[in-house]
């Protein structure tokens, strides 16, 4: 025959499993709110770094296409 704690303690389990859901989901939104930040911090962070390394890669690519123009490419 099955207890009246039993019962009890089944129906607390259950609840607290379908509490559970909702926990994950705001475990995963403050992970989101982490990674968002973490990337908005870094942009931040770049914003005047970029423009010179977008400068500097160009310049190394017109060079290199350079060379490759004077040399006469492959033969």
């Amino acid at each position: 025959m099955i207890s009246y704690a039993y019962l009890v303690l089944n129906m607390k389990a259950n609840e607290l499993l379908r509490n559970r859901k909702g926990q994950n989901t705001v475990e995963y939104l403050l992970m989101l709110a982490v990674v968002v930040g973490v990337v908005l911090i870094a942009g931040v962070a770049l914003k005047s770094y970029m423009p010179t390394l977008f400068g500097d890669i160009q310049q190394m690519i017109t060079g290199a296409a350079g060379s490759l123009g004077a040399g006469g490419g492959n033969r």
